[in-house]
């Protein structure tokens, strides 16, 4: 087993610590050491941020426009994507880490794990070390009983290590949501989890500057909250406290009274010839409903990439999925509704978030989606762009959903009165923000903190 230690202190056990430690937390793709905030810190968050920035930048100038890394024998020439400020940290002892998306040439999406070493602003990169290629990890983190991380050669991960957690789990789960600068009227809806077969929820607490309702999503049985605000908002908070009990998800009978909604196009999963002759195609000689979705699932694992990157991925576009052969769990998932539908097999699109196996508190990566399709009588989950990600649970992520999961909402198109002056929400798993009308993006962070130790 391959390993870089880092010595860790332990992680504050009550909530309150990790909401105020969030974006100084391990990550659950990145899985960054870290270490408690303590009184000697002296590196902020911000500027881990402004040193990796900085350095990439004078790499990239310095090196005729590419930032430039050695990997499995050759010269990788990147172009910076992104820094993931959730998972910047302070290990203490003048050592910081960050991860970092770079895109290659080709397209391809490096994660890339940065240590740094320093003073504010004097901060220097003492190791570089890719960690992920289009989401697929070469390693994984695991912490240790004497509290520090050591990297561990993917064949040698357990599933835990690898994002799932079998049987059951549960935790609590904060949605937060800070307002930006409003200049006007503004609206805002959000998801609200329900409790179901597979999940016990109950809302322990919600927190606005402003009265909010509850509204009903009639098509798919969703709830949002719903609330009005002004300019006297801006920079407040909306914030939801869940606590979750879960259980695994696998192949479920559940009758549904109109299961041709689930047959019929979305805005952005339409039904067309060119769907229509891919399903044909791949699903040749299959004889059953499930045989002819597991061969979809394969073929969306086999042509699409996961990579968070360029115009128009994230919007769970089919067609821009299809033809682009690249893009996030939504795109994924909106891929293989589509050829399910065109197929005839009925496919829905869940949304709601991946709680990290790994480690028992802290930040998550935003939110994450995946579908259900039915055949033999029984709804069947599939998480595609993990099993893209995870090769050896392909199997296992064809009817099953880790007990590490929430779910918020289903469905796509979804419709509500009062609802955003937009149009339908395309799929609600951040929240939707208008201001006089016009939708603005707005800053949202989940945050948990596992109760009972899942298995």
């Amino acid at each position: 087993m391959e390993q870089s230690t880092i010595t860790i202190m332990t992680l504050r056990a009550s909530i309150a610590t990790a909401v105020a430690a969030a974006l100084a937390l391990l990550a659950c793709s990145c899985a960054s050491p870290v270490r408690r905030p303590s009184a000697d810190r002296r590196v902020t968050i911000a500027q881990i941020a402004e040193g990796i920035e900085k350095h990439i930048a004078e790499k990239t100038r310095a090196e005729g426009g590419y930032f430039k890394l050695q990997h499995s024998g050759q010269e990788l020439q990147l172009k910076l994507v992104r820094v993931h400020l959730e998972y910047l940290a302070d290990l203490g002892g003048g050592v910081q880490f960050a991860c970092v998306d770079l895109v290659g040439t080709d397209g391809t999406v490096y994660d890339v794990d940065f240590f740094l070493k320093g003073s504010p602003g004097a901060l220097a990169v003492t190791e570089t070390t890719v960690h992920k290629l289009n989401g697929q990890p070469l390693y994984a983190w695991e912490q240790k009983q004497d509290r520090t991380w050591g990297r561990v050669a993917m064949t040698n991960a357990s599933n835990r290590l690898l994002g799932v957690i079998t049987g059951k789990d549960e935790f609590d789960f904060i949605y937060r949501v800070q307002l930006p600068t409003l200049a006007g009227a503004a609206q805002l809806w959000l998801p609200l989890a329900q409790s179901d077969s597979f999940q016990t929820v109950a809302i322990k607490a919600i927190n606005a500057p402003t009265p909010a309702r509850q509204l009903d999503e009639g098509k798919y049985g969703n709830k949002v909250l719903f609330l009005t605000a002004g300019p006297a908002d801006s920079g407040k908070t909306v914030e939801i406290q869940y606590r979750v009990q879960r259980a695994e998800k696998y192949p479920y009978a559940k009758a549904d009274p109109v299961m041709q909604k689930y047959l019929a196009p979305d805005m952005l999963v339409p039904l067309n010839a060119t769907f229509r002759g891919i399903a044909q195609e791949v699903a040749r000689g299959k004889p059953t409903d499930l045989m002819r979705a597991r061969a979809l699932y394969d073929h969306v694992i086999e042509k699409v990439r996961y990579a968070r990157y360029g115009p128009g991925w994230g919007r769970g576009d089919a067609v821009y999925a299809c033809n682009a052969k690249s893009g996030n769990c939504t795109d994924f998932h909106s891929y293989f509704i589509a050829l399910a539908r065109a197929s005839g097999i009925p496919a829905r699109f869940v949304s709601g978030a991946a709680i990290p196996a790994e480690r028992n508190d802290g930040g998550i990566d935003g939110y994450h989606c995946w579908a259900e399709f039915f055949a033999d009588g029984k709804w069947w989950p599939v998480d595609i762009s993990e099993a893209d990600k995870y090769s050896a649970l392909a199997t296992y992520y064809f009817g099953h959903q880790p007990a590490n999961r929430l779910e918020l909402s289903q469905g796509r198109d979804l419709v509500v009165e009062p609802g955003p002056v937009s149009g339908p929400i395309n799929f609600l798993a951040f929240p939707v923000l208008e201001v006089q009308g016009r939708p603005v993006n707005v800053k949202t962070e989940f945050l948990f903190k596992r109760t009972a130790k899942g298995s």
